[in-house]
């Protein structure tokens, strides 16, 4: 891999990782404005704290990993995987780092004053069952996901599957925790929308045609 190359994959990551928690910044104090409070951004319970350690780990490494990656007198877990095709996984990571930065703004825009970060269980929010949230209930962060694959792909080190793998437990913990919130105040609606969604990936089979 040529030096070029590789300053081009460290910078994609790099780039992506600033810009998408910069956009959640950015949702937050839009939506602080809009409802004249805060979208739940302070973690409420020892679960949510739990959870945003876990996300603060998958946060650093995203952004400081494209300083430290190499290869030769690196640690094993910060060196590239040079058996993989170069130009494939610099198309597929670019792709994917694009498909998940588009479609997160597809979900705010669908969202609208409706996004929040925690959970409040005093408040009860509309359901949002459309744009992405018409085939899954938590397309954020499908959405995250395929940002932290584009990344592992352009930037494949141990270090990016272990933040793939972090992320994708804190996310699944999140989801059910969700769940179990807008099951209690939305009640049989929101049990109707879990039977014709997926919760990371659309539905399929008859629950994908119920959808339509």
């Amino acid at each position: 891999m040529s030096t070029s190359e590789l300053f081009l994959r460290q910078a994609t990551v790099f780039i992506s990782a600033l810009a998408y928690w910069a956009g959640v910044g950015v949702q937050a104090r839009r939506i602080r404005r809009h409802i004249g409070r805060s979208p739940n951004v302070k973690p409420r319970g020892n679960k949510e704290r739990f959870l945003w350690a876990g996300w603060i780990l998958v946060v650093l490494g995203w952004i400081i990993q494209p300083f430290v990656v190499g290869s030769g007198s690196t640690p094993p877990w910060l060196r590239l995987n040079t058996s993989l095709p170069h130009w494939l996984t610099l198309i597929a990571g670019g792709l994917l780092v694009l498909v998940g930065h588009v479609g997160t703004l597809q979900c705010y825009a669908a969202m609208g004053d409706a996004w929040r970060m925690g959970v409040n269980h005093k408040e009860k929010n509309e359901l949002v069952t459309r744009g992405p949230y018409r085939r899954v209930r938590h397309p954020i962060y499908l959405f995250q996901i395929v940002l932290l694959a584009g990344a592992a792909c352009l930037l494949p080190t141990v270090l990016s599957l272990v933040i793939m793998v972090v992320h994708i437990v804190c996310v699944w913990i999140k989801a059910l925790d969700e769940e179990s919130y807008l099951l209690a105040v939305q009640g049989q609606p929101y049990r109707d929308y879990m039977n014709r969604t997926g919760r990371l990936v659309p539905a399929s089979g008859q629950k994908g045609e119920e959808s339509r």
